[in-house]
């Protein structure tokens, strides 16, 4: 199976504690997705988002710094025991926060509706969030 990756950059009105807590906490995720999700905030802890729409693992965890973890998403013609790496590195940047992503090992085929997704699901519903609360 072919892969690629998918890297963005996002900026956030929000300190990189409050960006790495809209990930990781299991509350604030399901208000900003409007969906079901279950994390984990241990080391090799799982999680599971979107309904289960997408479930992985925890790889690495730097507290307002960094988040590395291990995606499976529930997607036609994504084999069920395959896994991305989804890495999000948080940056300071005055008052605000850069959030630089990068997803790898993606089958091809996936990449525009899930970076799309990316786009749409998490930097927009964070940015809303954050707004609104």
């Amino acid at each position: 199976m072919r892969t690629k990756s998918i890297k963005q950059t996002a900026t956030f009105n929000a300190s990189p504690e409050k960006i790495y807590d809209l990930i990781m906490d299991e509350k604030k995720h399901a208000e900003f997705t409007g969906s079901k999700a279950t994390i984990s905030t241990k080391l090799n802890g799982k999680f599971s988002v979107f309904d289960g729409y997408i479930h992985g693992h925890n790889i690495e965890l730097v507290k307002g710094k960094k988040i590395v973890q291990a995606w499976h998403f529930a997607e036609e013609g994504w084999p069920d025991d395959h896994l991305s790496i989804c890495t999000f590195e948080l940056e300071q940047a005055g008052n605000k926060t850069k959030l630089r992503f990068l997803q790898t090992n993606v089958p091809e085929h996936t990449v525009a509706s899930i970076s799309d997704g990316w786009k749409q699901y998490y930097w927009n519903g964070m940015k809303a969030y954050l707004k609104a609360n």
